[in-house]
């Protein structure tokens, strides 16, 4: 989809406006992507400060973190005095249509087993289904009725209108734990990814509204538990008209996301509204990288060839800066430097005090900062009474005195407002920095450590912002030149299919990430394991990201491995393998996952060392940490070739033995030991270990073969699996196995494909498409590549899962098994690796 803007760049907690009278350069995307993505990347830049449209439109629903609670964006544009918002969705009143299991018990049909036909249609019969009470679930859940301890549940619904709802703004109310489909009369309304949450609201489309019946209608869900509690709830409110809302929305026409930068495009009132979101994302400028915030730029021309008085509107509330709405919350204004602050953030600010997955930052501060000009208005102030000050005049009150600290009892907005003034088809524009400011990241092992971009204290938040005001053209300007040279570079490489998942991919990659230093300087990339435990610095993490480092930073995919070296090096950590993390983020204290992974985690760290040392043309990196990798190579000598029973990267499928897959990653493991001896000029013990993987390889084709494919495990004829690690046999440069493995495979591979991928193994219908991105190049015949990767831009493009891109999703029907906004997606960037790896 085409679109010609620049973005509003929403980071979660500073947020910086400059704006001029008239632009003189249009911003427009550096090339196409027609990719629905499943949700759209706004404001990121690190696991804590990440904004999303979980929807097609951006003002069809809330902004959300990337977990998917409320991280609330709003804006608005008035055209000749009319207001349209072109952001978000406003909180506003509502009134029980179909009241859910709150207002009263409602009784439905349910069945735990997969209904044949289409079980959301009104005539559909539901033979076999149960009778039973809302809510379904399991204990603790509120207004809970029927017991609900399976992995799915199908719900139906049947209700009758309480009167003439025609001309209402009819809503969805629904609760969901997890993975949530809701129907009304056979029409898709709602999908909801994996999360608990209660009473939520998507509006109805208008022409479902206006098809329902007085009697007889139907709301049809199926919920799929993917561990833990599970809840539905089902319910129909109405919304209750009030002064101060935006209730117009401006029509969405475009949107395109380019890996720096989202670009929407809109139109309302004879006027087109380009909003671009830009994430400095270049891994050649690690203080950029890093800087704390986003840049947000919107564009304004007349399309009717007349004059439009127009002025733009922007909000956020402090549940940015929050883990739940019922923490107190305090507010200041800043001057300084020319600029005006609006700062938010947590009374408490309980630093580095949470850690886990589904969290979210409460210490630290949220700041709204412009530069003071007559065009541009400020305040702190309630909800619904900055709205319309801005809806009255195109003003703001400039108020930030006697605001509640309580979220629940009153939301208070930063708010900012800029009169363009007269606009004619010359672009008229302004753009905004939205960040944060943690104070202190990570905790290294017991070290509380600071983001890169501060350098220890040496440059603070406002000298931050204002650089970045500073250098706001040539940053953008730089961005969109990447933008532009990687696409090109993917769609040489695999296509333009291919192209669009990396440009969905690249920011979700390293926004699941903190960059800070040790004591002595040395890099520190911490990624967190985002909806999978909340693991930091997962070995099995950094593996499948490291394609999209190694392209563009070593350094990074360094700063990833150190936390893991050291905590052995340092002899906190014993084993003679390598850990699978070093704590739960963002607390980097040692290993709190429950189970070791030796040859996966082993072999990891290795291959990585030799796929650096390859990049860079030298070894002195892994020289430097030569005895720690000699302890592990050991390690795969002895265990291996035939793995034990043990947990590997794909633990989610659970511990077996003799798996042919890790067995060839000890193999790899072993390998690179050698080539990296070999740069070493360690003749001897390079002939000695790549020796031994050969010997290794030759012993594993025996084992594994099984006719027209090779085994899931040693032991078990008729299985398989896709054999992923063993790209880097050609990538870099060991040729031990056979060419035909990886031909056989392949062949096999694409017959046995579905809509939405291949399957991971023979175990399940599921798939993670990190590893089909690294499977389709272990031929190097461009249709195999192809015949691999569509299906997964077909499962981005068409999966009712909108969530920030997961990586383990169901290959028969394209939803989200679990996970989401995980940087394995970085391993999409295998082709390109291994293009680069041949010149």
């Amino acid at each position: 989809m085409k679109s010609k803007i620049y973005s509003l760049a929403v980071s979660a907690i500073l947020l910086s406006a400059c704006t001029a009278p008239e632009v003189t350069e249009t911003y427009t995307p550096a090339a196409e992507n027609a990719l629905r993505a499943p949700a759209v990347p706004l404001v990121t830049i690190d696991p804590y400060t990440s904004v999303w449209s979980f929807s097609d439109n951006l003002n069809e629903e809330n902004t959300r973190h990337w977990t998917g609670k409320n991280f609330p964006l709003l804006g608005g544009i008035r055209v000749d005095g009319k207001s349209y918002r072109f952001m978000g969705m406003e909180d506003f009143p509502v009134s029980p249509v179909i009241p859910t299991a709150a207002g009263g018990v409602w009784e439905g049909l349910y069945t735990e087993k997969q209904p044949a036909g289409d079980w959301m249609a009104v005539a559909y019969e539901a033979k076999g289904w149960k009778t039973g009470k809302a809510g379904f679930g399991s204990e603790g859940n509120p207004d809970l009725s029927t017991p609900w301890t399976t992995d799915d549940i199908w719900v139906r619904r049947t209700f009758d209108l309480p009167g003439d709802v025609s001309g209402e703004s009819l809503y969805l109310q629904y609760s969901h734990d997890d993975n949530i489909e809701v129907y009304v009369n056979g029409t898709l309304v709602a999908v909801t990814g994996n999360d608990l949450d209660y009473n939520l609201l998507k509006e109805i489309p208008a022409e479902v509204v206006k098809a329902l019946k007085p009697t007889g209608n139907v709301i049809a869900a199926h919920c799929h538990n993917n561990g833990g509690g599970s809840y539905v709830d089902l319910g129909i409110v109405k919304k209750e008209k009030r002064d101060n809302t935006f209730d117009e929305r401006a029509k969405q026409t475009s949107v395109c996301v380019m890996p720096t930068q989202t670009f929407y495009t809109f139109e309302c009132g004879g006027v087109q509204l380009d909003v671009i979101f830009t994430a400095p994302f270049l891994m050649d400028d690690l203080d950029l990288m890093t800087s704390p915030f986003n840049y947000i730029t919107y564009q304004v021309r007349s399309l009717d060839g007349q004059e439009h008085d127009v002025q733009v509107y922007l909000e956020a509330t402090p549940q940015l800066a929050t883990n739940s709405l019922d923490q107190p919350v305090s507010f200041e204004r800043i001057e300084k430097d020319g600029m005006t602050f609006l700062k938010t953030g947590t009374e408490e600010q309980p630093l580095l005090g949470k850690s886990g997955d589904d969290v979210r930052i409460d210490w630290g501060y949220l700041y709204l900062a412009a530069e003071q000009s007559p065009r541009v208005t400020m305040s702190i102030d309630e909800y619904y009474a900055s709205k319309g000050a801005f809806m009255a005049n195109g003003k703001l009150s400039g108020r930030t005195e006697d605001v509640s600290p309580d979220m629940q009892k009153q939301m208070t907005v930063l708010a900012y407002a800029d009169n363009l003034g007269k606009v004619s088809s010359n672009t008229a524009s302004g753009h905004v920095m939205i960040g944060y400011d943690d104070i202190y990241s990570i905790q290294y092992f017991g070290d509380n450590r600071m983001a890169y971009w501060k350098h220890d204290g040496q440059v603070d938040i406002f000298k931050a912002f204002a650089d970045g005001a500073k250098n706001y053209a040539d940053v953008m300007k730089r961005c969109n030149e990447f933008d532009g040279k990687m696409m090109q570079d993917a769609a040489a490489a695999g296509g333009q299919k291919y192209a669009e998942l990396c440009a969905l991919a690249y920011r979700q990659v390293i926004a699941a990430h903190k960059l800070v230093q040790d004591e002595e300087g040395n890099l520190l990339f911490f990624s967190k394991e985002n909806f999978s435990n909340g693991s930091i610095g997962t070995v099995d993490i950094t593996y499948p990201s490291a394609p999209m480092f190694l392209l563009y930073n070593p350094e990074l995919l360094k700063g990833m491995m150190n936390p893991i070296l050291y905590y052995s090096e340092s002899g906190k950590w014993t084993k003679p393998f390598a850990a699978h993390d070093v704590g739960t983020y963002p607390l980097a204290n040692g290993q709190t996952y429950g189970g070791d992974m030796p040859v996966e985690e082993s072999g990891n760290m290795l291959i990585l060392m030799a796929a650096i040392a390859q990049m860079e043309g030298n070894a002195d990196y892994a020289a430097k940490h030569w005895d720690v990798l000699t302890v592990w190579t050991d390690y795969l000598l002895k265990e291996g070739l035939d793995p034990a029973n043990q947990l590997c990267t794909d633990d989610f499928a659970g511990h077996f033995a003799h798996n042919t897959n890790l067995s060839i990653k000890a193999i790899m493991g072993i390998a690179s030991y050698g080539k990296l001896a070999a740069m070493q000029g360690k003749d001897d013990v390079a002939a000695r270990y790549t020796e031994a993987a050969r010997e290794m390889a030759a012993k594993w084709v025996a084992m594994a073969a099984d006719g027209d494919h090779y085994r899931l495990t040693f032991d078990k004829p008729g299985t398989w699996s896709q054999k992923y690690n063993m790209i880097w046999d050609r990538l870099l440069g060991f040729n031990i196995f056979p060419a035909e493995v990886a031909a056989t495979e392949m062949a096999y591979y694409k017959t046995h494909q579905n809509k939405y991928g291949l399957p991971l193994d023979n175990r399940a219908d599921y798939t993670k498409s990190d590893w089909i991105m690294w499977s389709a190049c272990l031929t190097d015949t461009p249709a195999d590549f192809t015949a691999l990767v569509e299906p997964i831009w077909l499962y981005a493009n068409e999966t009712t899962s909108r969530v920030p891109l997961s990586d383990w999703h169901f290959t028969s029907n394209g939803s989200q098994r679990g996970f989401q906004a995980r940087s394995v997606v970085g391993g999409y960037f295998m082709r390109l690796l291994h293009d680069k790896a041949k010149r």
